[in-house]
């Protein structure tokens, strides 16, 4: 299955202002980083956003929002958000914005 080219371009779109951002495909999906850090990306139709440590277990209460865990080994510190949890741009600008303010906070690669 592909990912959500849908998503990906709302992705883009939102990122394409920001400096440093750089997009590669992974994990049959795309990612988008951060002076080298991996931010958030798109596998099938989930987004997936980092948020660290300190956020993760906060961010697994919310609704929409499950483990990152595509080999059986879930990443701590990663989520998916489904669907409804990135429907209207203002959740979505939310997720990315989280992601790229932790993936900012580590040292550029």
């Amino acid at each position: 299955m592909s990912y959500n080219e849908e998503l990906g371009q709302r992705m883009r779109v939102h990122l394409a202002t920001m400096r440093g951002i750089q997009e590669k495909k992974l994990f049959g999906g795309i990612g988008f980083l951060i002076n080298g850090n991996m931010a958030c990306g798109v596998h099938r139709d989930d987004l997936i956003v980092r948020v660290g440590d300190a956020d993760y277990e906060a961010a697994l209460r919310l609704k929409h929002v499950k483990v990152f865990d595509m080999t059986g080994r879930p990443m701590k510190g990663w989520i998916t958000v489904q669907k409804p949890g990135y429907a209207s741009d203002a959740a979505l600008h939310g997720w990315i914005a989280k992601s790229i303010r932790f993936a900012k906070s580590l040292p550029p690669k």
